[in-house]
């Protein structure tokens, strides 16, 4: 496993790989990795020929300064991991290295990025659009991996390629969940003990709501899966909202021609956890 911190190193190590003939597939983490990201690598392993993985905590994306000081950092333990999946190439930049100067580069993804989180957290997909295409610009993979528990996240740099036309898959890789349910996350080791046991209520409920489609309404679901989470005392609905996996807008009926996604932001105590759920009707 190769660590590089320079952007021009890792292009000049890239440019060989491809000169070369080498397959590139790329995994875009803030690092704190766990079990979900580590599926993402064994993705990108077993489809391309050499694996490069970003750890990188964008600033850009915290509209929240105290969320960005706390967010989890282990870059030792990552790179442990990363070594024990037998990772090609991990690239750890500073925020000198990516930023040189302040990015003043302003994305609209029209009602993309105005609805769930995007209304919840101002700027944070204006951040993640200027650091994913900084990223592409330097890696250039063949594929590159995203988890779908991001589901929003995913939309909007499916669109970013598009509109760049970068000539790059995105493969949407399943969320992975603990045994318990509970969405595997970054965030999940700021959670206290009574804090994580009351967080499986956020899976728990969502796969509770599933099972009472279609015999509830869209409204009663949204209804009943807020109601559910905001009277365990620990939790804090957000959000919670059925939309379209395209336009990512909200639908009104179980019979609209589209994949349906309840997509859901909550605060356990202080952290907070989003995860989404496919409704099949």
């Amino acid at each position: 496993m190769e660590v590089f911190e320079g952007i021009d190193a890792l292009r000049n190590k890239l440019e060989e790989l491809k000169k070369a003939g080498k397959t590139i597939g790329f995994v875009p983490t803030m690092g704190a990795l766990h079990q979900g990201h580590c599926s993402l690598v064994q993705r990108s392993k077993s489809e391309t020929d050499c694996t490069v993985v970003s750890v990188f905590v964008n600033p850009t994306q915290f509209n929240d300064k105290k969320d960005l000081e706390n967010y989890p950092r282990s870059f030792e333990n990552d790179s442990k991991l990363l070594e024990k999946l037998d990772t090609d190439i991990v690239f750890f930049p500073s925020v000198k290295e990516m930023y040189p100067e302040d990015s003043n580069e302003l994305w609209d993804f029209g009602m993309l990025d105005k609805v769930m989180e995007g209304a919840h957290r101002p700027g944070h997909f204006n951040g993640v659009a200027i650091i994913v295409k900084k990223l592409f610009d330097i890696v250039m993979p063949q594929k590159a991996y995203f988890g779908l528990k991001d589901f929003q996240q995913l939309t909007i740099i499916k669109e970013l390629v598009r509109r760049l036309k970068y000539p790059i898959e995105i493969v949407e890789c399943e969320i992975v969940r603990d045994t318990d349910g509970l969405a595997m996350s970054s965030r999940n080791v700021l959670l206290s003990t009574e804090e994580r046991n009351h967080a499986v209520n956020i899976s728990k409920t969502l796969f509770h709501a599933k099972s009472k489609v279609p015999e509830m309404s869209i409204n009663e679901i949204e209804t009943f899966v807020v109601d559910t989470l905001n009277n365990d005392g620990l939790l804090t609905v957000e959000y919670f909202q059925i939309v379209d996996n395209v336009a990512l807008q909200a639908v009104k009926s179980w019979n609209e021609p589209s994949i349906k996604v309840g997509c859901v932001a909550v605060k356990v105590g202080t952290i907070r956890l989003i995860d989404n759920i496919v409704f099949s009707v």
